[in-house]
């Protein structure tokens, strides 16, 4: 940040206090609680930038006086040329060897910094400067390379959940749609009809519902010791694993059981949920034949589904058997590390329930959930960064994640009055 743009933000800081100072006098009147907690935050504000522009000017006075050594005389230009090469664009990484490098040089650009203060020329890459307006300590934009590489531990394959869901990117905070609920055989929305010859056709219409799915912010805040930020490769293993892998919990685990309360309506928690009864006298924690069945019977398009448990219940599948004596799981690792259930992949999740519980073992059809992912994009809150707090040496990574089944409730078929839904639970076992 240059000393101009930093007296520019200070002036505007300052003028926000006096015109707040200035309005209570003329009112004759106490500034409010609210306003006096506005004054102190804006005055420590103040403080920190006038810190910051002292300092600064302190430094460009000593480079003043130590001067720069003279340029060379520049070789004399041939008198046919051919026309200069374009330099090659700034590699994806700005010259970082990795992301505990960057996040240095982060740290010691930091006026505040004291005695290690210094800039790094690297963070002055065009690609790289991106500071927050209204904040004096500002951020820079993570460089592309190790970026990606945070979105894909995120939004990877290394998660079921997350790569059968897929969440779709999005410029927007909110996504607005229009969800069909009817059906082939209902009543409403578009229909067939037979007609003899010469009869009128009879018109139909969509029935088109609005939807909205808001792309809530999920975060990840992480304090840093003095020691690991001294520490390149540990830094770099923990800001490339643990962060990521945190905020990828957070996401699938709403996906699953989120109350669409600032985060993603999760299936298990939704109205489109059909929740199987247990057998007459089956006993507690256990799984049967009969709720694997009922299970499959109730999926809308079951060839698309499939099977999500916690671990806890595989010696129960184990033994599951057919009336005919057929095994209902069976081990197929080259389809799925779980197997198959009933013909269907099956994958172990600790989102899942332990057994017993609602949610232990549910069958998903991933195309019944719409799931959207903020993109990267150049504000502040829609990127991924590296943030410099003066008192607490912190990093921030800032994501936009929404979704929320397709739909509102489960569906009667056309010729039963068990309804289907594109997710199926078995009830609780207690």
């Amino acid at each position: 940040m240059t000393i101009a743009l930093l007296r520019k933000e200070a002036r505007e800081t300052s003028a926000r206090m006096e015109d707040r100072l200035t309005k209570a006098i003329s009112e004759d009147r106490d500034l409010t609680d609210e306003e006096q907690d506005a004054q102190k935050a804006d005055q420590a504000k103040l403080d920190r930038q006038m810190a910051q522009i002292k300092q600064l000017e302190s430094l460009s006075a000593n480079k003043a006086a130590i001067g720069t050594d003279p340029a060379p005389a520049a070789p004399a230009t041939p008198a046919a040329t051919l026309p200069a090469t374009p330099r090659n664009p700034a590699p994806s990484n700005d010259g970082f060897k990795s992301l505990g490098e960057f996040a240095q040089a982060v740290r010691f650009a930091n006026p505040m910094a004291g005695g290690d203060f210094r800039m790094d020329d690297r963070l002055s890459a065009p690609s790289n400067v991106h500071t927050e307006q209204g904040d004096a300590a500002g951020s820079y934009l993570v460089p592309a390379e190790y970026r990606d590489a945070i979105v894909d531990l995120v939004f990877g394959d290394s998660d079921a959940i997350m790569s059968l869901i897929g969440p779709e990117p999005t410029s927007k905070n909110r996504v607005q749609g229009l969800g069909d609920e009817t059906t082939p055989w209902g009543t409403n929305g578009v229909q067939a009809y037979w007609r003899s010859e010469s009869d009128q056709m009879t018109a139909s219409k969509l029935n088109l519902t609005p939807r909205e799915t808001p792309v809530e912010e999920v975060y990840a805040f992480v304090n840093a010791s003095e020691e690991l930020l001294e520490d390149a490769p540990r830094l770099t293993s923990y800001l490339q694993k643990k962060a990521p892998a945190a905020i990828r919990w957070k996401a699938t685990d709403a996906f699953m059981w989120g109350d669409g309360v600032g985060k993603p309506q999760g299936w298990m928690t939704s109205d489109a949920l059909v929740s199987v009864a247990k057998e007459s006298g089956q006993a507690a924690d256990t799984i049967v034949t009969a709720n694997i069945g009922k299970a499959f019977a109730r999926m809308i398009a079951p060839e698309q589904a499939v099977w999500l448990a916690n671990s806890d219940t595989l010696p129960q599948l184990m033994a599951l058997e057919s009336t005919a004596g057929q095994p209902l799981w069976q081990p197929n690792y080259a389809v799925a590390p779980g197997g198959m259930l009933l013909g269907r992949p099956i994958y172990w999740t600790d989102h899942a329930d332990t057994v017993g519980d609602l949610g232990d073992l549910q069958f998903v059809n991933p195309n019944g959930y719409e799931a959207f992912r903020k993109q990267n994009g150049v504000s502040f809150a829609e990127s991924i960064h590296l943030f410099f707090d003066y008192n607490v040496r912190a990093f921030r990574w800032i994501f936009r994640i929404g979704g929320q089944p397709v739909l509102s409730a489960p569906v009667t078929p056309a010729r039963s009055s068990a309804t289907k839904s594109h997710f199926v639970a078995i009830a609780a076992r207690a």
